[in-house]
């Protein structure tokens, strides 16, 4: 699943309406406005899984980043990309929620970006073009890790654990999937 510079995405206005589609190439060349969903994936200890992304990646190559995530489709919605991302990166399905929407800026690679949650124990089959590696991280090790190394963590996800403090609810825990 090789990226391809000719997929259409569409291009959306600051308020995530739809105004065109656009080749993926054109997209991020010119940091237009469009969309992407990311599914953090929680096992019973209340670790997140996050994915290496792999070398070949057009943006943020060999980073950490979410379970899994991605673009939407022309014409997709994210409550169908969410599910779609999760079953072609880690070979996986499981019931989401919608956990969080954050606008698009410079920070989520000009992104409205949905978090997804869900709950995971078993064994992903990682498709090898998009995944470099996988690894769970508890909230506390994870926050230690960003802050001693951010440019180990793409953009678009030190947005999305900024925003949830780190996997967590305001009563500190792990929240319910």
């Amino acid at each position: 699943m090789r990226t391809d510079p000719d997929e259409l995405f569409d291009v959306v206005d600051e308020a995530d309406r739809v105004v065109r589609q656009e080749r993926r190439a054109v997209v991020h060349r010119d940091n237009l406005l469009h969309r992407a969903v990311h599914v953090w994936l929680f096992n019973g200890r209340g670790e997140l899984l996050l994915q290496m992304r792999s070398a070949s990646k057009d943006q943020y190559p060999s980073t950490w980043t979410s379970s899994a995530s991605g673009h939407l489709d022309a014409g997709e919605s994210y409550a169908d990309a969410a599910p779609r991302e999760l079953r072609e990166e880690l070979g996986i399905a499981v019931p989401l929620r919608e956990s969080l929407r954050l606008p698009a800026s410079p920070e989520t690679a000009y992104e409205f970006t949905t978090l997804y949650v869900g709950r995971f124990g078993g064994e992903p089959s990682p498709a090898a073009d998009e995944v470099a590696g996988l690894r769970w991280w508890s909230p506390t090790k994870l926050q230690d890790a960003v802050r001693d190394t951010p440019e180990d963590f793409s953009p678009p996800l030190r947005s999305l654990l900024l925003a949830t403090d780190f996997g967590r609810d305001a009563a500190g825990t792990i929240p319910a999937c």
